[in-house]
């Protein structure tokens, strides 16, 4: 028999077994213990706990699972592992991957999405800047000059910031630039965009 307890995690409630509560524990305590920063610490933090609410969400069968030891390594797989000899975020983080970037970031799935930190209307077109990797200054001449030249531009936008869900959180600004919503990219941002 196992003892369970209630937490909430990124506002969200979850039961979780006692031995996965405290493997959750340690791991987020060490990844805390990697920020040098620690004012920004807390802000970190809450989008790594919303990252972890979001992939528990994902991965339960059903609304009352209880979170089990299992569930608790799947979220630490995704996550990456945290190594305590880690650096703060200024390109010299210990860890080696293949996959990432010149940046440092890890290499993730790519998701379009309206950028409201460059908007000028909607960010419509910071966020296909952001997808597709091109100068935003060139995405708006090309808006501005079709909509004078054709007129149906101004619907085409009107549509895509309906259509293209804004980008909130770091986690979707993380994918919007095509990188890996793992606890140690969410720190990097929150290191370099805020």
């Amino acid at each position: 028999m196992k003892k369970i307890i209630e937490v909430s995690i990124g506002s969200i409630n979850f039961t979780m077994e006692d031995d996965a509560y405290i493997r959750l524990k340690e791991y987020l305590k060490r990844f805390e213990s990697t920020i040098p920063n620690k004012t920004e610490a807390r802000e970190i933090m809450e989008d790594v706990e919303a990252r972890v609410a979001e992939i528990f969400q994902k991965e339960m069968r059903f609304a009352n699972q209880v979170v089990n030891m299992k569930l608790v390594q799947t979220v630490i797989d995704h996550l990456g592992e945290i190594e305590s000899e880690a650096k703060a975020p200024d390109g010299n983080a210990s860890g080696s991957g293949d996959d990432k970037n010149p940046a440092g970031y890890t290499i993730g799935e790519k998701k379009l999405f309206r950028d409201y930190d460059h908007k000028v209307l909607g960010g419509v077109c910071s966020g296909l800047s952001a997808y597709f990797n091109v100068d935003i200054t060139l995405i708006r001449i090309l808006f501005a000059f079709t909509a004078f030249l054709y007129g149906v531009t101004v619907f085409l936008y009107i549509v895509l910031w309906i259509a293209i869900p804004r980008a909130r959180y770091v986690i979707d600004k993380l994918k919007m630039h095509g990188y890996a919503p793992t606890a140690e990219n969410i720190k990097k941002y929150n290191y370099e965009y805020k």
